[in-house]
């Protein structure tokens, strides 16, 4: 059986399977149509999406979901060394095609001790690797990076930046801002600002020095007409969709439908990730009416994403989350001995009356939260809080009331809860190509990555070697002296002198500036810079 997501980068296996009856699992088969060149790859990532969630965002909306029509096989999600998978492994795999380890972005790991990995090369721990974002970058692609979080949080850095600690923004948001990505939506302007970081910079100068058009709300996004533009909608992560300020936010869907328009000028094609960052969240906190609000805001932007390609007729959408979480599950303990007389009704009906998230509840309460009866009565259509209920909404530590009420309208609506972290399951692969050509089966997360890239023809190995190379090594080996410190790198022979400031795709030679091909990367340990910077000393 050829499996149409093996590790295949040449452009003529498209041509190949496109002439070819691919058999998918379950010994059904399915036509490709034609034979379609695929300029554009959007996938879009709803993290900690667990299947019941879709269920139950499909019973609350009262009809399918958009994601529904495109359900093509299973992925395994584990990372290298734990079968339970945090967000920066996991979307390592879909961004590089190599699972890593808990917290690494980007990287490799520096254990594989799940089953079937094989054991790291010497020197390759943590070892920056490209994405597939920077190899459409150097493809000559145009690229863009949306999240409904801080757009330096885990998901979206790892397709952009790479650093063994998810918790160092200053490294990753630095590396996005000089990785030349030409469209950046999301939240996370604080991390931008000198008094939100370490390193006091001001990012957001350097950001439009660059020519982005910097956009902070959805009348800017709307009216810009820039082909370089980061939109910035919040301090820290925007809202949950339900409880969203439609005058200061933008939708997802708002954003990915902007994302689309300026990307798609690029008559050689683009790439573009969506990450509905808040699904995972919300189930962290047990909270229903946050996992439904952001999975049905999710489903329109995959939406736009669909439209967009049945239209152009050149695009490949893949939706798909890289975990599930909270072990979320129609049903509890108390419906252990009712639960196939229980009516939809019961499930759902509470879940209605809820008019925001429990995020967006804690502004409704007063400073001393005397009126938690009253809030939960108006927003909740809860009437009968027992008083250890309101005891645990009184004692909520600020910006946690999800954790607080999320349970108690869980109880309410016959939602079970196994865990407020990760689960190790399968999860649904949702995928829409012009020709058919679609991954099947239970597959791995890597996986969704190599199929990605085979589509586009793109070779990540190829252009990893291209844009990180070991550069002590590379520059002593041209008889030239190497100096660093975590802020620059001075490289020296002869007469010439060679500045490469860390995490920047900037190089000064004899202070002349010119501008690299990629970002230079130290990973904790090393330095890797482009080979362009290499070629810099003669």
């Amino acid at each position: 059986m050829l499996k149409c997501w093996g590790i295949h980068t040449k452009k003529s296996v498209a041509a190949l399977l496109a002439t070819m009856m691919l058999t998918v699992s379950g010994g059904t088969a399915m036509a490709v149509e034609k034979d379609t060149t695929i300029k554009n790859v959007i996938i879009l990532i709803p993290d900690g999406m667990a299947n019941d969630a879709t269920a139950l965002a499909r019973w609350y909306k009262g009809s399918s979901l958009t994601l529904d029509s495109m359900a093509s096989g299973m992925v395994r999600t584990h990372s290298a060394d734990a079968p339970i998978a945090d967000s920066a492994p996991a979307g390592t795999a879909f961004a590089t095609g190599h699972k890593s380890h808990t917290g690494y972005v980007g990287v490799l790991p520096d254990e594989a001790t799940m089953p079937g990995q094989q054991p790291i090369a010497a020197g390759d721990a943590k070892k920056p690797v490209a994405s597939i974002l920077e190899a459409s970058k150097l493809a000559g692609k145009s690229t863009g990076i949306i999240a409904t979080s801080e757009i330096m949080h885990a998901t979206p850095a790892d397709f952009t930046a790479h650093y063994p600690d998810r918790k160092n923004y200053d490294a990753l948001s630095m590396q996005q801002a000089y990785n030349g990505v030409d469209v950046v939506l999301g939240g996370g302007g604080k991390f931008l600002e000198p008094a939100g970081r370490k390193d006091g910079q001001d990012l957001i100068a350097q950001i439009k020095d660059q020519g982005y058009d910097f956009v902070t709300t959805p009348e800017g996004l709307k009216n810009s007409i820039s082909s370089k533009l980061w939109g910035s909608f919040s301090p820290e992560a925007l809202a949950y969709d339900l409880d969203r300020d439609a005058s200061k936010e933008p939708s997802l869907a708002e954003m990915t439908t902007k994302a689309i328009d300026v990307l798609s000028k690029n008559d050689k094609g683009f790439f573009l990730m969506v990450e509905g960052s808040k699904v995972d969240w919300a189930a962290h906190a047990n909270d229903p009416t946050g996992i439904i609000s952001d999975v049905l805001s999710f489903d329109d932007a995959v939406k736009v994403a669909l439209d967009y390609a049945k239209q152009n007729q050149n695009t490949v959408v893949v939706a798909v989350t890289d975990h599930g979480n909270g072990g979320l599950t129609i049903g509890s303990s108390d419906t252990t001995s009712n639960y196939d007389k229980t009516p939809l009704a019961s499930f759902i009906d509470p879940l209605k009356k809820a008019k925001l998230t429990g995020e967006g509840l804690e502004s409704k309460l007063n400073a001393d939260r005397s009126n938690i009866k009253e809030v939960l009565s108006t927003y909740f259509g809860i009437t009968d809080l027992s008083d250890e209920e309101v005891k645990t909404i009184k004692d909520a530590k600020e910006g946690s009331m999800n954790y607080a009420v999320g349970p108690i309208i869980s109880k309410r609506a016959n939602i079970g809860w196994t865990t407020g972290g990760h689960t190790g399951g399968d999860v649904v692969l949702y995928t829409y190509a012009p020709n058919g050509d679609r991954p099947s089966g239970v597959i791995d997360n890597t996986d969704v990555n190599k199929y990605m890239t085979r589509v586009l023809g793109l070779d990540l190995d190829t252009v990893s070697k291209q844009l990180f190379v070991p550069a002590k090594a590379a520059f002593e080996a041209k008889g030239a002296k190497f100096t660093a410190d975590t802020k620059v790198i001075t490289v020296t022979k002869g007469s010439n002198k060679l500045e490469l400031p860390v995490y920047k795709n900037i190089a000064t030679l004899n202070g002349k500036n010119s501008t690299l091909n990629g970002v230079v990367v130290f990973n904790g340990v090393d330095y890797f810079v482009p080979q362009q910077a290499i070629d810099l000393i003669q």
